[in-house]
């Protein structure tokens, strides 16, 4: 699973090959047909684990220290930038490179990448909510609606570093991320604080 999530994340779904994967892994394939029973199968697989393993790499992230819900937030968006490092292959989403490859061909992955993507993002539904809750915010948008467009601007942002090969533009995409959502919290602009 490793080597495919790092080969794919380089290459892509489609040129991925066995080849290429039983070479990264080290494995014959013999052993690799053992394991799956098709390329899609892999696929499937490959974004569970990437599930998995994100999902408690973010679990563990310092940005859940705050006290404050919307420090919470911003921490989040700041700790989504400071590990945008390296070459795309190194920060790119890997479910995000398999949905825009695979959406139509390969439903099974498809479903298992949105798994992934809105499952992260509701992680964030809680904080955004209480935060909103603190703030006496009420608007035309939901905590649920808001954890979901911060995986949109990243996948953009991914999406963005590889067409140019600069890590720089992603991280300009999260500053703008960040400007936004301290606009939504700004209590000067919310609606019906508004004074004439």
């Amino acid at each position: 699973m490793e080597a495919a999530r790092d080969v794919i994340r380089q290459k892509g779904f489609t040129a991925t090959t066995v080849d290429d994967l039983c070479k990264a892994a080290g494995v014959t394939k013999g052993a690799y047909f053992h394991h799956f029973e098709s390329k899609e199968a892999l696929g499937v697989a490959a974004a569970k684990f990437w599930a998995e393993t994100t999902g408690a790499f973010f679990r563990q992230a310092p940005y859940h220290a705050p006290e404050d819900p919307l420090d919470r937030v911003r921490a989040y968006v700041d700790f989504r930038k400071s590990i945008i490092e390296g070459v795309p292959a190194e920060f790119t989403c890997l479910v995000g490179t398999m949905t825009q490859e695979t959406y139509d061909s390969y439903p099974a992955i498809r479903e298992a990448c949105a798994e992934s993507i809105f499952g992260h993002a509701a992680t964030l539904e809680a904080d955004i909510e209480a935060a909103m809750k603190e703030r006496a915010i009420s608007a035309d948008w939901t905590a649920a609606s808001l954890a979901r467009h911060t995986q949109a601007v990243l996948q953009g942002a991914f999406i963005l570093a590889k067409a140019t090969g600069d890590r720089e533009i992603a991280r300009e995409s999260v500053d703008h991320l960040k400007r936004y959502i301290e606009l939504l919290f700004d209590q000067s602009h919310v609606e019906g604080d508004r004074h004439p």
